[in-house]
């Protein structure tokens, strides 16, 4: 084997692909349903998988399984553990879809809505809420300010990166590094600014969590989440096109300025819906997609359907490692998803160096 083809894989056929996708999603499912199982099960508060499964079906006015036999069980399911799971459920699976796009808009795996400052940016916007005390939208002010923030900082990026009417991809993750410092900065001053309640606040942006989930802020980002998740999903033939190169795509009648404008307004819309209430949870719009793309291949639908799955799945599994490693403690959420993050970028830039092809 020639060095030019030395850590080159041979693409599978496409049957093979298709029948490996559906494998794939089909167990992220499977998965996906064990983690929520035994995940509000766990806890001071033990409640057995078929106990929490029967307390699902008779919500659901099935009379299958028995009921959880502890007292408060039932209530401290629907109450507390419910919305924290469903809450990881959509801000993994937006953030993970927030990345597909990214990575799919600028075709290239190191774009990443928390490397591009969209994150930084909306949290930096939610905590002028806190410490100015607005309130203009009700319980949608902090969302509301969020997605300003992280749109106002992703369309500042993606106009300072482009040049000759190209957007250069080196360009574009140096200025999210630029863009988050200052963020970074807004915050630093914010909390200098703020009250001790707002400096609490502040640090919980900072570091993510998602202890404080309740229905009323499930119910907030769930429309938002769903309708960014939409768009996307419609938008997954322009980006296959658009994966042959922008001349090509234009040529198939793509619009791929307009496609990139209206998919950055998409990912700044779910990115600030997670950011809103849970606050900066990193790295994971990097990982999942990626991932999953070695498995599903270049189909944008099946990928996005992926990371759907496989960030809800991943946010699950880790804020069940952050309420249940320590215990009477909640690690911070970010902090895990950093810990295995960072050394997969690291692991990333190094595979794209040395496979001189494809996304380099």
């Amino acid at each position: 084997m020639s060095t030019a083809n030395r850590g080159r894989r041979t693409p599978a056929p496409p049957a093979v692909r298709r029948t490996r996708a559906t494998l794939f999603l089909t167990g992220l499912v499977v998965a996906l349903v064990a983690v929520v199982l035994v995940s509000a099960g766990s806890g001071q508060l033990r409640i057995a998988p078929d106990e929490v499964a029967g307390s699902i079906l008779h919500r659901l006015h099935l009379d299958l399984g028995p009921m959880p036999s502890h007292p408060r069980g039932d209530a401290t399911l629907w109450t507390v553990r419910f919305p924290r799971i469903a809450m990881a459920l959509l801000v993994g699976a937006t953030l993970a879809v927030a990345g597909a796009l990214m990575q799919g808009v600028f075709g290239n795996p190191l774009a990443e809505p928390g490397v591009v400052g969209v994150s930084s940016g909306a949290a930096a916007a939610a905590a002028a809420a806190i410490v100015f005390g607005l309130g203009f939208a009700g319980a949608w002010t902090i969302a509301a300010c969020a997605f300003v923030g992280g749109l106002a900082t992703t369309l500042l990026v993606y106009l300072l990166s482009r040049s000759d009417g190209r957007t250069e991809v080196v360009t574009l993750v140096l200025t999210g590094i630029a863009v988050n410092a200052v963020a970074g900065a807004v915050l630093a001053l914010l909390m200098f600014l703020g009250d001790t309640q707002a400096r609490e606040q502040i640090v919980f942006w900072q570091l993510g969590s998602l202890g404080g989930s309740r229905w009323q802020y499930v119910w907030v980002v769930a429309p938002i989440a769903a309708a960014g998740i939409l768009v996307a999903f419609l938008a997954a033939g322009s980006l296959d096109l658009l994966a042959l190169g922008e001349r090509s795509a234009r040529h198939l009648g793509v619009h791929v300025e307009r496609l990139r404008i209206v998919l950055i307004v998409v990912v700044a819309l779910l990115t600030a819906a997670a950011v809103s209430f849970c606050g900066i949870v990193a790295f994971v719009g990097l990982v999942v997609p990626h991932l999953v793309r070695m498995v599903t291949g270049p189909s944008h639908l099946m990928l996005l359907v992926g990371s759907c799955l496989a960030g809800g799945l991943v946010l699950a599994v880790a804020d069940l490692v952050a309420r249940t490693l320590v215990a009477y403690a909640d690690l911070p959420l970010g902090m895990l998803t950093s810990l295995v993050g960072g050394p997969f970028f690291f692991w990333l830039l190094r595979r794209a160096r040395r496979t001189a092809g494809g996304w380099a």
